[in-house]
C-alpha cells in the first residue's frame, strides 16, 4: 500500500471552500479533511472527535511544547492546530488528507512536510465575495468589512501554492479539484507500489 497525499486546501472566506470540501469528500473514495484540535468550546451538535478535539488550553500548550503539532494558531481567544499524530495516521493507511487551513499554517505545513500538495481557492471577483459575505446575513456591515480587508489580505499569497482556481462555476471548480486529486494518485511511484503485482506479471 502506497501511502496518501497531503493537501493544503486555502481560500478568504466567502469563497466557497468549506462547501467545495465537503463536496469533494462526500464524492471521492480514500479522502477525509483532518481532524483540528482546538480550545474553544463545543458548539451545539459538534462532536468531540468528528468537529473537532475539544482540549483545554493546558492540553494545547503541552502538545505545542512536545512539537504535536504541523500547524497551530491562536484566532481571538481560542487556539487551534492540526495534529501531527492525526494526519500521518491516515497517510499511512493510503488515505488522502484535506488540512482546510490559512495562508500562515500552510506555511508552517510546507517547512515540515515539504511533499504536500496546496490548492488555493479564489472568489470570481471582488464585488461577489462581498456578496457572498452580505449574503449569510449573520453579520453587522462593520464585520462584513472587516472580512473583506481579511480576504484580501489572505488572497495576497495566492503564490505561494502548488495549484489556482476559481470559484464561479461550483461544478466546475468542484471537478478541477477532483482533477487535482485523482491524477495525483496515478503518479508513477505511487501507482508502482499499488501495481506491483501487474507489473510484475507484465514484465516476466
Amino acid at each position: 500500500m502506497s501511502p496518501g497525499n497531503l493537501y493544503i486546501i486555502s481560500a478568504p472566506s466567502g469563497a466557497g471552500k468549506t462547501s467545495l470540501v465537503k463536496r469533494l469528500i462526500d464524492e471521492t473514495d480514500q479522502l477525509m479533511v483532518s481532524v483540528s484540535h482546538t480550545t474553544r468550546k463545543p458548539r451545539a451538535g459538534e462532536v468531540d472527535g468528528k468537529d473537532y478535539f475539544f482540549v483545554d488550553v493546558s492540553t494545547f500548550q503541552q502538545m505545542i511544547a512536545a512539537d504535536a503539532f504541523l500547524e497551530h494558531a491562536q484566532v481571538f481567544d481560542n487556539f487551534y492546530g492540526t495534529a501531527q499524530q492525526t494526519v500521518q495516521n491516515y497517510l499511512l493507511q493510503g488515505i488522502d488528507v484535506i488540512l482546510e487551513i490559512d495562508w500562515q499554517g500552510a506555511r508552517q505545513v510546507r517547512r515540515m512536510l515539504p511533499d504536500s500538495l496546496s490548492i488555493f481557492i479564489l472568489p470570481p471577483s471582488i464585488s461577489v465575495l462581498r456578496q457572498r459575505l452580505q449574503n449569510r446575513a449573520q453579520d453587522s456591515a462593520e464585520v462584513v468589512e472587516r472580512r473583506m480587508r481579511d480576504a484580501v489580505a489572505e488572497m495576497s499569497h495566492y503564490a505561494e501554492f502548488d495549484y489556482l482556481l476559481v470559484n464561479d462555476d461550483f461544478q466546475l471548480a468542484l471537478q478541477q479539484l477532483k482533477s487535482i486529486i485523482l491524477s495525483h494518485r496515478l503518479l508513477q511511484n505511487r501507482q508502482q507500489q499499488q501495481l506491483q503485482q501487474l507489473l510484475h506479471d507484465l514484465l516476466n
